[in-house]
């Protein structure tokens, strides 16, 4: 009894770790993923400033999937009984792509080749009404209240009053013998094409001192009368795709009031107007 007495005592402390303190080493793997993440950015940020758009191209068809699928089968001798898909003339010519682009190629050309065709004819018209080739419908005095220009809309054909000889009697919507006699060889002119055919009428600005203002009703009477005038002469009735009046909104004159705002417009459409 008295030898266990005097034994020695041991005393054993077990040491307890508490975890959460720092999470543990996740939170290293998060900052590695964000200044990753960032590097990615800023790199993608330099390709953008740092490259031409030819380039961002043939970057992102680099990433874009090339191997065209071929929806109907083929018979060849490869792998996959069709085109060999290394072959960079069938990525071309049997990927979806590449039919997409050919075709829209094919439809741009057909377009710009009609459009090219309708301007020739055009300047055909143009040229036969003021006699480019030599020979014109027109005679002089008829000749020199008509202008023309070819624009994306049509041809304008712009007939004009000028001093001691107007297209209207007064400020009125009767036409004058000058006006039929324009109006006769227009309706052969517009008989050259089938274009369709608007028709505006423009007038110059009346004195603030009349009590009347009709600057709109008159524009409006006269591209009508105009527009019958053709009719009478031989153009269908059913080519009228237009018919308005501009009233004085519109000058060729800085001046408002100057006789040159007197006219009509006679336009012969392009087909996809």
């Amino acid at each position: 009894m008295e030898a266990k007495a005097n034994a020695p005592i041991i005393i054993k402390r077990k040491k307890v770790i508490a975890g959460g303190g720092h999470h543990g080493g996740a939170w290293k793997v998060a900052y590695a993923d964000f200044v990753t993440a960032m590097m990615a950015f800023f790199m993608l940020m330099w390709l953008l400033n740092a490259t031409t758009e030819q380039q961002r191209k043939g970057i992102a068809d680099y990433f874009s999937p090339t191997i065209p699928i071929v929806r109907v089968s083929g018979g060849g001798s490869g792998s996959l009984n069709g085109s060999d898909i290394f072959s960079t003339d069938s990525l071309a010519q049997t990927g979806t792509g590449g039919v997409a682009e050919q075709q829209g190629d094919a439809i741009a050309t057909a377009v710009a080749a009609e459009r090219a065709l309708e301007t020739a004819a055009l300047q055909d018209l143009e040229a036969a009404l003021l006699g480019m080739g030599g020979e014109t419908m027109l005679d002089d005095n008829l000749m020199r209240h008509i202008v023309t220009r070819l624009t994306d809309e049509g041809l304008v054909i712009e007939l004009f009053d000028l001093p001691g000889a107007a297209l209207f009697e007064g400020n009125s919507s009767t036409p004058t013998e000058l006006t039929e006699a324009i109006a006769e060889v227009m309706g052969r002119v517009l008989g050259l094409v089938t274009n369709d055919i608007a028709i505006t009428g423009h007038v110059r600005t009346q004195s603030v001192l009349r009590i009347d203002y009709p600057v709109w009703e008159l524009s409006t009477e006269r591209a009508a009368v105009m527009r019958a005038l053709l009719e009478d002469n031989g153009a269908a009735a059913d080519r009228m795709a237009r018919q308005t009046g501009r009233a004085d909104r519109m000058p060729v004159d800085p001046d408002p009031q100057a006789l040159r705002n007197n006219r009509i417009e006679l336009i012969v459409l392009r087909s996809d107007r």
